[in-house]
């Protein structure tokens, strides 16, 4: 009886129960690439399923006639379809678009690298440039370990891919800074005047930067200050070589801070210790001062304040060139102030506005003579031309002031715009043998920018910036675009295309202004695969310049100038950084490959610049030791011999080579090492890094290359001051405990 029941019962659901309708099909991106654990569902049911591993996915309904099915996934923009059920099986195959994510989008790389607290891109961060051996915490320094700089270690500047040291310019929060480094002494590169430790991000672009910055016709170094510090802190240092003292103050609702610091640098005990070629009668010496303030504004956006100023005098003897009895003496006082002020704010609706202002100030006085062996002046007959321009006096002043206004709006999804402007003041006045020369120009510049992101693995950033100068009267129009593509997990190609203008030097200006701009245009094709803890960037590039500034000899003594140079550069930059292969070890690898010539100044011809080396490589290796809180680094870096010429004046008035050659490879290893301690309970903790250095561990002899006597017939080898440099400081601080970021930074 009971079994008939049953019967009975399956019979009734088999023909009063609604038939069912077999829904199918498979779900992919937009790269046909199938999407597992996808949702999908009839609207307004309970009806659905999830998809499998290829993609595919089945369920059954009870539903009839028109519906929607949508399909839902993390990541993923949520699609509906209409979909019409009947009696028959319906198969749906169904593409889902990726949303647009900050933090999964592929990035525009070519010709950059970024550091700093970058969600999604850290290079050399402010603690990287401090450990990386040989820098002794200079910027510059620390970046000529990263592919596509040079080592060029007699003058300063970045020489980048085949530029000049002053076709490389710096900004700090948007605006540019005249006078980066300390001022210059015949064949000794000078440091920068900027501490890593002011900012929190860095973007070093070797070619391809965005059009919101102009005037640098080779690369940019992007440097943007810290906003508010983490706590109020009181510091000191000490060194053989300087003292220094500061604090930061942190308001109690941490949305403001201020702070100060003190340093002065004297070496004269330093070269004591340690000879320097060169005979210095007045002993280096330097004050440098800065103070900030920094506070949020109740919209969330934040007015930062930045002042430095810096006092520097030194003197120096040489044996003189075109004599075996003469010297030259060489003294420079120099005098520097710099000034930032910045404005970043939200302004609602997805538009954000930056405005930064700057105004800096540089004095240069300098004395050059020809002393006999008492170190008394000497003076020339009128038939000596050449030795008599060898005893001058230059006063030079240098001013810059400058505003620019940037602002953005987010478009759809996370493209944005960019457009503003900026205005510089210059003005250059130099006295020498009381003849003056004053130089003063009003640039402008307008400037438009986007970033469109077509999908997460495609995007593209456009631009354009139009410049006009007022001093000598020339105005350009410089386009940019650059485009990048995801290939695969972590891993993207970028490709760039820029033209890049760049006004005459003034040293050239003083003598005409009527002279164009010089240009170059760069095409960069970069691939790059990068996660937390691994690096790896191959980047190729082309670069042709044109109307770059040629000097054409008017006669025996001077020189008229053009615009008639050109040249190119192309080449392979390699980066390779891991964090993770070996434990507690952090290294990175760098390689590049140069083949430039120019046709620019006096040279004669298209030649190889004497600043590039066609080979140079870094290593850099860093370990610390928890247990015993010391780190010890190492960098080695190694160049091939750069070229080197005597270019001289004919009796037909042109340029010829006289002699040429090539310099040894440069190569150097440098070591660096810190500990840090801390001692004191709570309040009355001192927190502690101990520092030394020392560069050209193996006494490498390093040839910069030469300099020649007035005839020609002698040469002189330029090298540095002392085969080595020792440092060793200690750094203290009462508040701020930076173990940990040692510690952090290099694990």
């Amino acid at each position: 009886m009971k079994k008939i029941f049953l019967l009975f019962v399956a019979f009734l659901t088999l023909n009063f129960l609604p038939a069912q309708v077999k829904i199918q099909g498979q779900i992919k991106d937009n790269r046909n690439h199938p999407l597992h654990g996808v949702s999908i569902s009839l609207k307004d049911s309970y009806d659905g399923a999830t998809t499998d591993s290829t993609g595919s996915f089945s369920f059954r309904t009870t539903e009839t006639g028109e519906h929607i099915l949508i399909a839902t996934s993390i990541g993923y923009n949520t699609i509906e379809q209409k979909i019409l059920i009947g009696k028959e099986r319906v198969t749906v195959n169904i593409f889902l678009k990726e949303k647009l994510d900050e933090l999964k989008a592929v990035m525009v790389t070519a010709g950059s690298f970024a550091a700093g607290d970058s969600k999604r891109a850290a290079v050399l961060s402010s603690l990287d440039v401090a450990t990386t051996a040989g820098s002794n915490a200079d910027i510059t320094a620390a970046l000529k370990t990263l592919p596509g700089t040079q080592q060029v270690g007699e003058q300063e500047g970045l020489f980048v891919r085949g530029g000049a040291g002053y076709e490389t310019k710096q900004f700090i929060d948007g605006a540019l800074v005249n006078n980066p480094y300390f001022s210059s002494t015949p064949d000794i590169s000078s440091r920068g005047r900027f501490s890593p430790f002011l900012f929190k991000g860095t973007v070093f672009t070797a070619g391809g930067y965005s059009a919101l910055y102009g005037q640098a016709l080779s690369s940019a170094l992007l440097l943007e200050t810290i906003d508010l510090p983490e706590k109020s802190e009181v510091n000191a240092s000490i060194s053989p070589l300087f003292l220094g003292a500061g604090t930061q103050h942190q308001a109690k609702d941490k949305k403001s801070s201020w702070g100060i610091n003190y340093s002065y640098v004297n070496v004269a005990l330093y070269f004591n210790l340690v000879k320097q070629t060169p005979d210095y009668f007045k002993i280096p010496e330097f004050q440098n001062g800065d103070a900030n303030f920094r506070f949020k504004t109740k919209t969330g956006g934040i007015v930062k304040y930045y002042t430095t100023f810096s006092f520097s005098n030194l003197g120096l003897r040489r044996p003189d060139i075109d004599s075996s009895y003469l010297k030259d003496a060489f003294a420079l006082n120099n005098y520097n102030w710099y000034n930032n002020l910045s404005w970043r704010e939200n302004l609602g609706k997805g538009w954000r506005m930056n405005l930064v202002t700057s105004y800096s100030t540089n004095t240069d006085d300098v004395s050059q003579q020809i002393q006999d062996q008492n170190n008394r002046a000497k003076q020339f007959a009128n038939g000596l031309y050449w030795m008599r321009n060898k005893n001058f006096d230059l006063h030079r002043r240098q001013d810059l002031s400058q505003i620019k206004g940037v602002f953005e709006k987010k478009l759809i999804g996370i493209s944005t715009i960019r457009f503003g402007s900026e205005y510089w003041y210059s003005y250059d006045k130099s006295v020498m043998k009381d003849t003056a020369r004053k130089l003063i120009d009003n640039y402008t510049a307008v400037f438009a920018e986007s970033d469109i992101y077509i999908t997460n693995g495609l995007a593209a950033k456009i631009g354009a910036r139009f410049e006009n100068s007022s001093l000598i009267h020339k105005a350009d129009i410089a386009p940019r675009i650059s485009l990048a593509y995801k290939t695969g997990k972590n891993a993207q190609m970028s490709v760039a295309y820029g033209t890049f203008y760049q006004k005459p030097e003034n040293n050239q200006l003083y003598y005409t202004t009527a002279l164009g701009m010089t240009k170059a245009t760069h095409y960069i094709l970069n691939y790059q695969k990068m996660t937390v803890e691994r690096i790896f960037r191959v980047e190729g590039y082309y670069k042709k310049y044109e109307d770059l500034i040629k000097m054409v000899p008017a006669n025996f003594y001077t020189s008229n100038y053009n615009n008639n140079g050109s040249g190119y550069a192309k080449g392979i930059d390699v980066f390779w950084r891991d964090k993770k292969s070996i434990k507690n070890f952090d290294y990175w690898l760098s390689y590049s490959y140069i083949d430039t010539k120019r046709d620019y100044l006096n040279y004669p011809q298209h030649m190889q610049p004497n600043f590039v080396a066609n080979h140079t490589a870094s290593v850099v290796m860093k370990r610390f030791y928890t247990s015993i809180k010391s780190g010890f680094n190492f960098t080695y870096s190694y160049a091939t011999g750069r070229p080197y010429y005597n270019l001289m004046v004919n009796n037909n008035n042109k340029y010829f080579i006289a002699d040429e050659g090539k310099t040894k490879s440069y190569n150097t290893l440098n070591f660096s090492g810190e500990y840090v301690p801390s001692i004191g309970k709570a309040l009355a903790k001192v927190f502690i890094v101990l520092f030394a250095s020392m560069s050209n561990v193996l006494g490498a002899n390093q040839v910069y290359g030469y300099n020649y006597s007035y005839n020609g017939k002698y040469k002189e080898a330029i090298t540095p001051p002392a085969k080595r440099f020792y440092f060793i400081g200690l750094f203290l601080s009462w508040g701020v405990d930076r173990t940990q970021d040692v510690i952090n930074n290099n694990l």
